[in-house]
């Protein structure tokens, strides 16, 4: 062994210890050990920060943006309404969300899927009277899985496509990845869907007693000539009724009706109070042809502010109702490891820190010096607006209530158009994928689909840098010669010569580590030893990769091992020792099908 690869190994076991420690952030880890590399003289100091114009780096900011896209145009809130079950047992309920999951995360951030579908599976575990993490858990493991079919859903395909290109091989094309990753999702959503799910423990979720989301009561605003101008409250009936939603107020000018007549004409400009499940209140204003008061242009609006909560009372003139809201903190949420008194809440965002839950257990003791930790839920009082502001600024999710998003039918198709454009430019090879998607943000921005203020809040910069920063530290491992080093000591004392062995030793490998460190820098850290175990043994390389990429999307061991885990670890009120009951027999099945898939669609 060199100095140099006895450098870089240990550099590496270094950060590998720091990233299952938790300690520091991974994008600081991942830039320490970058700069490690420079110090050590393995990496150049010319070449340090090549990564970050790498192509799957572009690529994955690209694709955070149009993602954002899509959540909030409200396209897929519609797919969601359409897709999912409005009554039926919990085996198809789950399948049916955790299918949509895995379908979303195919095309979108991973994250943003879940966090999208989060509110929606904690109605359905009410509905169905079932312990929140047997919905939450289904529902996370299958976004991770969706994410392994295609080049763009999930970073480590992009990794792996791009040391393949270093190879001079070429990089994958968008759907390379769908036969072996739809053949492992496929059966790892079914085995979620009809036996897993009882497999999660039934724990309850400690909260506040009594607490009831309720009804949202909104105001808005009947726009001239729209489907509500002249009707009376009668030829409504059937849309109210359709969803669940009632009209309990309305104001015209400085007159306010608490109860109106079934006869009542309505005319423009009249603002109604409507009650509505969070659910069902984009399709009523949609239906009706409203316009929240909100969004009314600023000449056109009432001198009352906007009022969202449950049981309001009448709208109050400048003053919001104060509300009971839950939010659950994001593995990257920027309050991890400050307290209530850092964030200074009541005089800086007008909001109060009434409850803390931490893993299913409540914790008020010294809440406001109590430092927050991913997966907390926090339950917060205070005005509907200022909460989910406080929310979106400090990545956090709301739960028990959550941001109406009214469907805008022309920016939802746009932006449905531009990421369809931008697939079918990277899947028919028309563009590099890293160059489809950018000219993607670029005509959301021009198109006004994604506010140009909004593009840079989309991009998760941590997970940029990260990728950024390992990138150069994996050549290193390349250059040095440590991978090949790694690679002989696996196949002499384990695999022992036979590929196919070795191929199942690097999946095993990767969804180890992958469970305990971040995917895109297992994926980084492996891709070099996979390349050095084919070159040795004269095989197809392409198998040794996609088993990475494979390995590298699977963890489910653990809540550290992919954020979607850290995510439902408080909403499900769910423990450390909780996910290997469900993810081991799922990693056991993940192994089963995709090695003969990997043999079969990338054979040796």
């Amino acid at each position: 062994m060199t100095t140099q690869q006895a450098l870089i190994l240990g550099i590496l076991a270094l950060t590998v210890a720091m990233f299952v420690f938790g300690r520091w952030r991974h994008d600081m880890v991942a830039m320490g050990s970058l700069l490690l590399c420079v110090f050590s003289g393995l990496v150049s100091p010319d070449a340090a920060f090549a990564g970050f114009g790498h192509p799957a780096v572009i690529t994955v900011a690209c694709v955070l943006v149009l993602s954002r896209a899509l959540q909030t145009t409200g396209a897929v809130d519609a797919l969601t309404r359409k897709v999912l079950p409005a009554s039926a047992g919990p085996t198809l309920t789950i399948a049916a969300i955790t299918g949509l999951a895995a379908v979303l995360s195919a095309f979108m951030n991973n994250v943003g899927a879940l966090a999208l579908l989060m509110p929606v599976a904690i109605q359905i575990s009410s509905r169905l009277n079932l312990p929140p993490g047997r919905v939450l858990m289904p529902l996370a493991f299958g976004s991770i899985l969706g994410g392994m079919t295609t080049l763009i859903g999930t970073p480590p395909n992009l990794i792996v496509s791009g040391f393949r290109a270093q190879q001079g091989a070429g990089s994958y094309g968008l759907f390379d990845f769908s036969p072996v990753g739809v053949a492992v999702a496929g059966a790892g959503v079914l085995f979620v869907a009809l036996v897993g799910w009882r497999l999660v423990p039934a724990r309850t979720r400690a909260g506040v007693e009594g607490f009831d989301t309720g009804a949202y009561l909104t105001e808005a605003k009947i726009v001239e000539g729209g489907k509500s101008d002249g009707k009376s409250l009668r030829d409504l009936g059937p849309i109210l009724e359709a969803s669940d939603a009632q009209i309990v107020g309305r104001v015209r000018g400085s007159h306010r009706v608490a109860a109106i007549s079934p006869d009542h004409i309505l005319h423009a400009d009249d603002i109604l109070a409507i009650e509505a499940e969070p659910e069902s209140l984009a399709q009523v204003l949609s239906s009706l042809g409203l316009t929240l008061v909100e969004d009314v242009k600023e000449k056109d609006k009432p001198t009352e502010k906007t009022l969202i909560g449950p049981e309001a009372p009448k709208p109050v003139p400048q003053d919001a109702e104060v509300v009971l809201q839950e939010i659950a903190v994001r593995p990257d949420a920027d309050l991890i490891g400050r307290s209530a008194t850092d964030l200074q809440l009541r005089s800086r965002h007008g909001i109060n820190l009434l409850a803390l839950s931490r893993q299913g257990r409540r914790s008020i003791k010294r809440l406001r010096s109590e430092r927050f930790l991913a997966g907390d839920v926090l339950l917060m009082q205070g005005s509907a607006e200022a909460i989910n502001a406080f929310a979106s600024d400090n990545g956090c999710v709301p739960l028990a209530r959550r941001e109406i998003r009214v469907p805008d039918p022309r920016r939802a198709v746009l932006a449905s158009i531009i990421m369809g454009l931008a697939v079918a430019g990277a899947a028919f090879g028309l563009l590099p994928a890293a160059v489809a998607f950018a000219a993607g943000v670029l005509a959301s921005m021009a198109f006004k689909v994604t506010p140009v203020r909004t593009v840079y809040e989309a991009v998760d910069w941590p997970v940029v840098v990260l990728l950024a920063a390992l990138i150069p530290v994996a050549d290193a491992m390349a250059t040095t010669g440590a991978a090949d080093l790694v690679s002989r000591a696996l196949l002499e004392n384990v695999a022992q010569g036979h590929a196919v062995m070795a191929l199942v030793l690097i999946l095993v490998v990767t969804m180890t580590l992958s469970d305990f460190m971040n995917n895109a820098a297992t994926a980084a850290v492996m891709c070099p030893i996979a390349l050095s175990t084919a070159t040795q043994l004269a095989v197809n390389a392409d198998s040794f990769l996609m088993a990475v990429a494979i390995g590298a999307s699977c963890a489910f061991l653990t809540p550290i091992g992919h954020q979607n885990n850290t995510l439902i670890l408080g909403p499900g009120g769910l423990r450390f020792g909780d996910y290997w009951r469900l993810g081991l027999p799922l990693e056991l099945l993940v192994i089963a099908v995709a090695v003969p898939a990997l043999l079969h669609f990338w054979p040796l």
